[in-house]
């Protein structure tokens, strides 16, 4: 499986409220397109279980966001570039309304994901401040799913949530990331991150992405 580069990130706002993107530890440069490999995957069929689908990547071509405020246009095009649609961040950001305070929700999210790629795409919210167990199983659904048909997951999250490695990311005022692959039957989430192109790729722990995105929503 080839590894996608990503990046931890920045800023955005809040689901069906607007908001803004505030700055990390440093405005992040432009990277270079990285084009990542194809959608690959395995499958196990653990205990006698049905199929859990237990591992997938959707090769993407990563661009960092070039600004504070640009993490929903960035992160929409990531997932744009996995379903063969080349266009500039700066195109995006004017589809999807995006200012200096931020792309609004998710459903902008949504809604120029599906005039750019034929309409498969719909909106969940997690209206609680914590993710319910129901909440986090429909999320490793909707990802799975997504995933399986070649559709990078855009997801709105505030707050910190920390990796696989113990590495915190932190994005108070609000952010756009995409999930862009699983393993472990969607017990681990990959993430592409717009915000820093120093940093690597990162997995998150399904129920730590769920609470990431927390009274905000998603596009899958």
């Amino acid at each position: 499986m080839n590894p996608i580069l990503h990046k931890s990130g920045l800023s955005v706002a809040g689901l069906l409220v607007a908001g803004g993107c505030v700055l990390g530890p440093a405005v992040a440069a432009q990277a270079a397109p990285v084009q990542t490999g194809p959608v690959t995957s395995t499958q196990s069929d653990k205990g006698g279980q049905h199929d859990r689908r237990a591992e997938r990547t959707v090769g993407v071509d990563y661009q960092a966001q070039p600004n504070f405020y640009y993490c929903g246009p960035a992160a929409t095009r990531i997932a744009l570039s996995a379903q063969g649609k080349a266009i500039s961040q700066d195109e995006v950001a004017a589809l999807l309304g995006t200012t200096e305070a931020g792309t609004d929700s998710a459903e902008d999210t949504t809604r120029v994901l599906n005039a750019l790629t034929g309409g498969k795409y719909k909106t969940t919210e997690i209206r609680d401040s914590v993710a319910k167990p129901e909440q986090v199983e429909r999320l490793r659904t909707d990802v799975l799913n997504a995933l399986d048909a070649g559709r990078p997951v855009v997801a709105n999250v505030k707050g910190t949530a920390v990796d696989v490695n113990g590495v915190p990311h932190s994005y108070e005022g609000g952010h756009y990331l995409t999930l862009v692959g699983y393993r472990d039957g969607g017990d681990a989430i990959q993430i592409a991150d717009p915000a820093d192109p120093t940093d690597g790729e990162y997995w998150m722990p399904l129920g730590k992405v769920a609470n990431w995105i927390a009274e905000r929503g998603y596009s899958s």
